[in-house]
């Protein structure tokens, strides 16, 4: 009995090492995305010229106060794009914006369905760890409490 079940043991072993072997060499495929990443000097190049660009970071407010963003930039969460995208202007190449890029593709693909000029994505956190300097920190104001607002 004990050398049935461990040549059922070693048969199930075999048959996991052989799954294994054959998907090892595999890797997960990226999702492709029309919108392309930008590189560092493309992003400085454009925020050289805010009268041409508008950049639209995607990501939750703490995130902007984690990590920061890039001078003048429009906040609208990625989940609220197609609800405000009537409030973005046209008239102006856009570059999406996330931590890594990864939500800045897709929104830049959903801007690009609806007409919008986009020149790109960008992570910021990509950005700063590629020798970027135009990342600005986000100091969040302290709030008073309600008796020492009403104090002063």
């Amino acid at each position: 009995m004990k050398k049935i079940l461990l040549a059922m043991a070693l048969a199930s072993l075999s048959a996991i090492f052989q799954v294994y072997a054959q998907t090892a060499g595999e890797t997960k495929a990226k999702p492709t995305y029309k919108t392309p990443e930008l590189t560092v000097a493309q992003i400085d190049q454009w925020l050289a010229q805010p009268d041409k660009v508008l950049v639209i970071d995607i990501r939750r407010p703490d995130e902007l106060i984690k990590f920061g963003s890039f001078p003048v930039f429009l906040s609208i969460q990625y989940e609220d794009l197609e609800k405000y995208a009537a409030f973005i202007p046209k008239d102006r190449s856009i570059i999406a914006v996330s931590n890594h890029a990864g939500r800045a593709f897709r929104a830049g693909d959903l801007l690009s369905d609806k007409g919008f000029k986009v020149v790109g994505a960008a992570g910021s956190e990509n950005y700063e760890e590629q020798g970027g300097k135009s990342v600005t920190k986000i100091q969040p104001r302290e709030r008073k409490s309600a008796t020492a607002a009403a104090a002063q």
